[in-house]
């Protein structure tokens, strides 16, 4: 049974102009312009309501530790706003670049308050978070279309969780292509063929995103082909401080046809080997250990495949 949305009145709301992190316990979104993938709506019409609407009840439904909770609508006034909970440290994108080998550059030279470079255990844990919520989307049949670290969220404790269904358009625009016929905007450094060419989106597309994640994490947030055009039949080359477990996992994401991908379920057990096998320093893996882990999965995958 779908739960109620909730409907907040705007006299409980500190103010309209609410932005990501501005006051702690709340996340305000704007508009139905940053809600929908496709669609760019200054003013709440007629439509972009409905689509605010049908936003806020799958939001309602989606209850899960990884996935950043909604809080309810308020649509008593304009503009429309949804209010999620707030996450301390903002997006993943900015957590990894400020604590990344780039960070004083990043930051104009000033002085950061962080405990330096992630590790590779933290890397991974901050992967095996992302694909737990991914294995909670799939179980519910609901395909994201826009996953990146832009659209993940960091609070206490290294806790990440997939947020963001389109909320941040206007801060990484750069990150999206305009389509001249339908000047829809789409991410496609996170696309795989079929997204782009069809417009296909699966639980399989959102799996070949989920590479692209893993290469964001390992590059501490650096964008995709940032040197170069996309080129088809190229992929992502291995981050320097990548295990080449870790970039297995990313060559398994990016198969062209979709049902050689990686399972979702199958890249998050793998995750999670690689991350008891890692030393809290984050500096060296047992290969064994995630050698055999790697095996079973990827031979289950052929087997499956074959038959």
């Amino acid at each position: 049974i779908p739960n109620a949305i909730i409907h907040i009145p705007s006299v409980y709301l500190p103010s309209k102009n609410l932005t990501r992190g501005a006051e702690p316990g709340l996340l305000l979104i704007k508009n139905p312009s940053c809600i929908k993938l496709s669609r760019t709506l200054k003013d709440p019409t007629l439509a972009a309501r409905k689509d605010f609407q049908r936003e806020a009840e799958l939001l309602t439904n989606l209850q899960h530790e990884h996935i950043v909770k909604f809080y309810g609508v308020c649509v008593d006034g304009d503009p429309l706003i949804m209010v999620f909970e707030y996450m301390k440290h903002g997006d993943l994108n900015k957590f990894l670049r400020a604590h990344g080998p780039d960070a004083m550059i990043l930051v104009d030279g000033q002085p950061l308050q962080t405990n330096g470079e992630l590790g590779l255990s933290q890397m991974l844990h901050i992967a095996t978070q992302i694909a737990a919520g991914m294995v909670y989307l799939a179980s519910q049949h609901f395909v994201h279309r826009d996953l990146a670290t832009r659209n993940c969220l960091v609070g206490n404790g290294l806790l990440v969780k997939i947020g963001d269904f389109g909320m941040s358009r206007d801060i990484y625009s750069t990150d999206y292509y305009r389509v001249r016929v339908s000047h829809t905007m789409l991410p496609i450094r996170w696309m795989p063929p079929e997204s782009i060419m069809y417009r296909k989106f699966t639980t399989e597309s959102d799996v070949w995103s989920f590479g692209v994640i893993l290469w964001e994490i390992f590059t501490y947030g650096k964008q995709p082909w940032f040197q170069l055009c996309i080129t088809q039949g190229r992929v992502l080359e291995r981050p320097r401080l990548c295990p080449k477990e870790v970039y297995d996992i990313m060559l398994g994401c990016w198969q062209r046809e979709p049902q050689q991908r990686l399972n979702i379920k199958d890249i998050q057990k793998i995750l999670f080997a690689l991350g008891k096998a890692t030393p809290s320093d984050g500096r060296t893996l047992v290969e064994e250990n995630i050698s055999r882990c790697m095996k079973t999965v990827i031979e289950n995958q052929v087997y499956s495949t074959k038959y």
